[in-house]
C-alpha cells in the first residue's frame, strides 16, 4: 500500500525547468499559430496568476502582456490588489486596475427584479463571468487572446466557475498540481509570500480554498497524482495511508460530479440516427 508520502516525493520530483520550458515553448507556437499581438490575463495576487504571468513574459516578452487587475470593492482582499500591481510593475508589463463592483452590481440588480435575492454562490459565479467578460472584451479589441490560470487540482475537482475563471483561450499550468505551481513560482522569481499565499477565489469576504474544500491542497494533490498519473484504480486510491477517508472520497466524488466543468456542451449525436432510421 503506497502512503501519502511516497506519492508525494513522486509528485514534487517533477523536473520544473523542463515544465518551464515545455510550457513557454507551447505558449510561442500557440500564439504565432493563433496570429495574436497580445496575452490578456487577468491577475489577481495568488500563486496561480502570477506564475502564469511569469511564464507569459519569459514566452512573448513583457511588451506583449497586459493584465487587468479586477477587485470587487469590499470583497478583495486588499493584500491582493497590491501584491498583483506589485507583480505587474516588478515584470513589467501594461496593466489596468478596473473594479468591477459597478458591473455587479448592475447584474445583481436586474436579476433580483424576477428572482428575488440572490445566493452568496450565484453572486459570487456573476463576479467571475463579469471578470471574464472584460478580460474578452480587451482581447477582441487589441486583437489577443485570453490567458486562463486554473492548474490541474482546481480543474479536476471541478473547483472552478464555469465560463467565468474556467473560460479562456489558453491554460499554460493546466496540467500543473498546485502544490507543483507553488514550487514553479518560486523558479520563476514570484516572491515567496505570494508563491504559498493561502488560495482564495475571493468571490465573498473571508472566503479560502481549503476551508471551502474541505481538504488541503497537499492531500487532494496526492489523490490525483495516484489516480491520474500513477494510474491507481479508485479503490487502490481509498487505501492509500495517511490521509482521511473522507478526503479521498471527496476527491474522487467531485471528479465524477464536475466533468462537465471540463467538457463542452453536451450535443445529441442525432444525425446518423435519423439516415439510419430513415432508410430502414
Amino acid at each position: 500500500m503506497l502512503t501519502k508520502d511516497q506519492i508525494l516525493r513522486k509528485l514534487l520530483s517533477v523536473n520544473l525547468e523542463l515544465a518551464k520550458q515545455l510550457i513557454v515553448s507551447y505558449i510561442r507556437n500557440y500564439f504565432i499559430r493563433s496570429h495574436a499581438k497580445v496575452a490578456i490575463m487577468g491577475l489577481s495576487g495568488g500563486v496561480d496568476s502570477s506564475t502564469t504571468l511569469a511564464l507569459l513574459v519569459e514566452a512573448l516578452g513583457n511588451n506583449r502582456v497586459h493584465v487587468l487587475i479586477l477587485p470587487y470593492e469590499g470583497v478583495s482582499p486588499k493584500r491582493d490588489i497590491e501584491d498583483a500591481i506589485s507583480l505587474s510593475e516588478s515584470f513589467k508589463v501594461k496593466y489596468d486596475v478596473i473594479g468591477i463592483k459597478p458591473m455587479v452590481d448592475n447584474f445583481k440588480s436586474i436579476l433580483e427584479r424576477n428572482l428575488g435575492d440572490l445566493k452568496r454562490v450565484t453572486i459570487g459565479n456573476i463576479m467571475a463571468r463579469t471578470r471574464m467578460i472584460t478580460l474578452y472584451a480587451y482581447a477582441n479589441n487589441l486583437g489577443g487572446l485570453v490567458v486562463g490560470t486554473g492548474d490541474k487540482s482546481e480543474i479536476m475537482i471541478g473547483y472552478f466557475i464555469k465560463y467565468g475563471d474556467g473560460a479562456a483561450d489558453i491554460m499554460p499550468i493546466g496540467d500543473l498540481y498546485k502544490t507543483q505551481v507553488r514550487r514553479l513560482a518560486l523558479k520563476l522569481g514570484v516572491p515567496e509570500e505570494i508563491a504559498f499565499k493561502t488560495s482564495s477565489p475571493a468571490l465573498w469576504a473571508g472566503q479560502e480554498a481549503e476551508a471551502e474544500l474541505g481538504a488541503k491542497y497537499e492531500d487532494i494533490d496526492v489523490v490525483l497524482y495516484a489516480l491520474i498519473e500513477l494510474g491507481l484504480d479508485p479503490s487502490e486510491v481509498l487505501k492509500i495511508g495517511d490521509i482521511d477517508k473522507k478526503v479521498k472520497t471527496l476527491v474522487l466524488s467531485r471528479i465524477s460530479k464536475y466533468e462537465h466543468k471540463r467538457k463542452p456542451p453536451a450535443i445529441p449525436n442525432i444525425q446518423k440516427i435519423i439516415a439510419y432510421l430513415s432508410e430502414n
